[in-house]
């Protein structure tokens, strides 16, 4: 038997066309980072701004060199101008996006590198407020969980730290209008920890997500000082239509007062519903209405079955 061997030529035509196949669909679908040479953020470039600046916000715990009062003004000196640098590159591309989206008008270059420079001076300016808050984050881990060691410990293994450190960052930029960066961070460290946090949700001091995995807090939550979330734990809205909601800025998550604990598997939606001053939501809870102050809701106890080893081998003999 021969084998049919297809002719080179032919194979160049078939890869032309399959690439042809595909640029039509970048014409029809669009879908696509520009081709126009001005590109969106990458991703790589924003992960290496978060990490210079959790390098900032937490000096000497993710970096062998040695800090000491004189080597560290050489250090934060250095990773600030690389995070000034660095800033204004990727807000420039997420500022020239916004423009050309929507039918916006396109804005001069110069104006636009301008707005990248105040805001990312803003964000230098701004950490010391984020060290002050993130302080208080950091001690209600430590003083929520009974197996937590130390701050160091909270600090360098901790998923909810992590969490809300990058999430009062995003917070920042969301609050100042800035396009793509404040959610390209938030699905950054959500792709790590499994929490998901929107830049836009609105969280007082003192915050503690225990465990984590799973927990969601939507764009328009509200959250109080002192507040405990366990693992699994939702903030959400109730489905709605997504382009009348984004029109009219309605508030579509919960509130959660001050000194409130939700336990794991709860799921509390609606723009409506208001967890009251130190309220204890019980796991598995399913709330679509507010609750008073002080309050504790539990589900009832569900209907267990206990049966002893012999009598379920006895059973399973006897039905084969």
């Amino acid at each position: 038997m021969i084998d049919y061997v297809v002719p080179v030529n032919d194979r160049e035509q078939t890869l032309a066309n399959v690439v042809e196949g595909i640029l039509d669909s970048y014409r029809e679908h669009g879908n696509i980072n520009h081709l126009d040479g001005s590109n969106l953020p990458a991703r790589n470039e924003v992960s290496q701004l978060l990490e210079d600046l959790m390098l900032v916000i937490f000096p000497g715990y993710f970096v062998l060199e040695q800090l000491d009062e004189l080597t560290s003004r050489y250090f934060v000196g250095e990773r600030c101008a690389r995070i000034l640098r660095r800033f204004e590159q990727v807000c420039l591309r997420a500022l020239s996006v916004q423009c050309r989206g929507g039918g916006a008008a396109r804005r001069p270059q110069q104006e636009l590198e301008t707005e990248s420079h105040a805001h990312a001076m803003a964000l230098l300016q701004a950490i010391p407020e984020i060290r002050e808050i993130l302080t208080t984050d950091v001690l209600a881990a430590l003083n929520g969980d009974p197996a937590a060691c130390s701050g160091h410990e909270v600090i360098m293994s901790y998923p909810g730290v992590a969490a809300i450190a990058v999430h009062r960052i995003a917070h920042f930029l969301y609050r100042r209008g800035i396009p793509l960066l404040p959610r390209m961070m938030s699905e950054r460290i959500h792709s790590r920890t499994g929490i998901d946090i929107h830049p836009g949700a609105n969280i007082g001091e003192s915050f503690f997500i225990d465990h984590g995995t799973g927990v969601v807090i939507g764009e328009t939550s509200r959250i109080g000082n002192r507040v405990k979330l366990y693992q699994g734990v939702t903030l959400g809205a109730h489905s709605v239509n997504a382009g009348s909601v984004r029109k009219n800025r309605q508030q579509r998550h919960p509130m959660i007062e001050d000194d409130v604990t939700v336990y794991a598997g709860a799921t509390i939606l609606g723009g409506k519903t208001v967890i009251g001053r130190g309220s204890v939501i019980g796991g598995n809870v399913w709330l679509t209405r507010s609750v008073p102050a002080h309050t504790t809701v539990i589900l009832d106890s569900p209907s267990l079955r206990f049966i002893p080893r012999d009598s379920a081998n006895g059973a399973a003999s006897q039905s084969g």
